[in-house]
């Protein structure tokens, strides 16, 4: 299997993490890459990690991994 490339469109970046919704919670995870056969799940590169906003009022829940020091 060859490398997972970020979900952003038009972006070619190799994918560092998994980015899962919680609609009815409005909360958005994002962890390691996850398993890759959800249809509901988004790879996401390290730039775009790094950029993720969420709605406002929204939480986003973020793996130790991914957290800023």
């Amino acid at each position: 299997m060859g490398e997972r490339i970020c979900s952003k469109v038009g972006c070619t970046r190799e994918a560092v993490a998994t980015l899962t919704f919680d609609y009815a919670g409005r909360m958005a995870a994002l962890g390691p890459l996850g398993a890759g056969n959800d249809p509901h799940a988004h790879d996401l590169c390290w730039m775009h990690t790094e950029r993720l906003s969420v709605p406002q009022g929204w939480t986003v829940l973020r793996h130790a991994s991914f957290r800023e020091e």
